[in-house]
């Protein structure tokens, strides 16, 4: 959530900014401008009631005692009736507070300098590409192909017991995830993130704090009956493990990682995209999460990208690096970077990591504060990344890797493993 001394100080700057986007916040903007305009006069009105309130009641305590009893009734009178107009303006403070935070809520995060306005994913731009396309001599199978030919993942088993998107991994498929996952965490460590095992459901605050609620997209499970969610990404409990938590000074610098399932509807998702591994509704991740002061967040987003780019190298996979343009960058990011691993059979692109700086967007609404050096607070830095979603991973890995003798195993994943080849 955008600050609202921001909007009040900035508030050409960041309208222009979230062009960007092909966002029009002007309406947004100046209608919210209007009630905290409002708001701010009638907080001002309710304190000054509120004041005369404690200063008669002090005083018809004072005229009682001195036997001024006609006096003291009079004050208590007047006190009565000034009760009700305090009443009536907390109410009334009650109301624009919501209707200030409904319009907050509809503002996305301003884009960083660094991103280009554009309205879709055709206008992201390639900061990046490693390796080179893996070039076969026959037919090349498609994943779908080669999970079915080993007996890898069960694709209408799943249907059968929940419904489509819901995989079922066997055999040598469930261990190449396993190992995958392994992996991903012992690279984490090694860079320094404690690993936490976290809930896969999370009440609306904690939803509401990283900004996936509100739900505009209709993208989140909920469980109605307990008004609980099922998490999209462990980028959601892990980073509310700080909400509402005041850091006690500016010496910190917070790494964070988790291994969970992730659930996703993907409403109005078809086609071939959706086909295979490349588009699920329950999937497997593991992510990174910072926080930062504000000083350091760019150098940690660095490191993140870094990091990713370190996992696919070891796996040896393909790969390039875009920066989300505007309209493809998600709500509640200043800037994201997404990771492409090319699909060898399918020709294509497929997205297995972001990585965003949300500045102090999911700070604002999570209340995570840290203490300066001069005893002020000050709003902290988050980002996240993915390292690494596993299902178009392991999809790129099984076009890219087989053979006519069967599907190879990275290298970096034989300690995992008690084989280095799928046949």
């Amino acid at each position: 959530m955008l600050e609202i001394q921001r909007i009040r100080t900035e508030k050409e700057a960041v309208i222009e900014g979230l062009k960007k986007r092909h966002f029009d916040a002007a309406p947004i903007v100046e209608a919210l401008l209007t009630k905290d305009q409002e708001w701010r006069e009638t907080k001002t009105e309710l304190e000054t009631i509120s004041a005369e309130l404690n200063q008669i009641s002090k005083l018809v305590g004072e005229l009682f005692q001195q036997g001024k009893t006609a006096e003291a009734n009079d004050a208590k009178e007047k006190t009565a009736a000034l009760k009700t107009q305090e009443s009536e303006l907390k109410d009334k403070v009650s109301a624009l507070d919501a209707a200030i935070l409904d319009f907050m809520y509809q503002l996305p995060n301003v884009p960083n300098k660094l991103v280009k306005a554009g309205k879709s994913e055709q206008e992201n731009e390639i900061i990046d590409e490693v390796g080179s396309k893996h070039i076969f001599e026959g037919e090349a199978l498609p994943h779908w192909e080669i999970t079915k030919k080993y007996d890898l993942i069960d694709f209408e088993l799943g249907v059968k017991i929940t419904g489509a998107g819901f995989p079922v991994y066997k055999g040598k498929g469930a261990k190449l995830q396993r190992a995958l996952i392994a992996f991903f965490l012992d690279e984490a460590d090694k860079a320094g993130y404690v690993e936490h095992m976290v809930p896969l459901l999370v009440n609306e605050a904690s939803g509401i704090g990283t900004g996936q609620l509100p739900d505009k997209e209709g993208q989140m499970y909920h469980c109605e009956v307990d008004d609980l969610y099922l998490i999209p990404t462990s980028e959601v409990p892990l980073t509310n493990i700080y909400r509402d938590v005041l850091l006690p000074n500016e010496d910190f610098s917070i790494k964070l990682t988790g291994f969970t399932s992730c659930f996703r509807r993907e409403a109005g998702s078809y086609g071939k995209d959706v086909r295979g591994l490349n588009r699920l509704h329950q999937f497997e991740k593991v992510e990174i999460v910072r926080i930062e002061h504000p000083n350091n967040s760019e150098k940690a987003l660095e490191e993140m990208v870094d990091h990713v780019r370190g996992l696919l190298s070891k796996l040896g996979l393909h790969y390039r690096i875009l920066r989300l343009c505007g309209g493809d960058t998600g709500f509640a990011s200043a800037i994201t970077y997404d990771f492409e691993v090319y699909s060898a059979a399918q020709e294509r692109w497929l997205e297995v990591s972001s990585v965003s700086l949300f500045n102090t967007f999911q700070a604002n609404r999570l209340k995570l504060r840290f203490k300066t050096e001069d005893k002020k607070t000050q709003l902290a830095h988050t980002l996240n990344g993915s390292a690494m979603a596993l299902p178009r991973i392991i999809a790129a890995m099984l076009e890219n890797y087989q053979t006519d003798e069967g599907v190879v195993i990275p290298e970096v994943l034989h300690p995992y493993l008690n084989f280095t080849m799928i046949d």
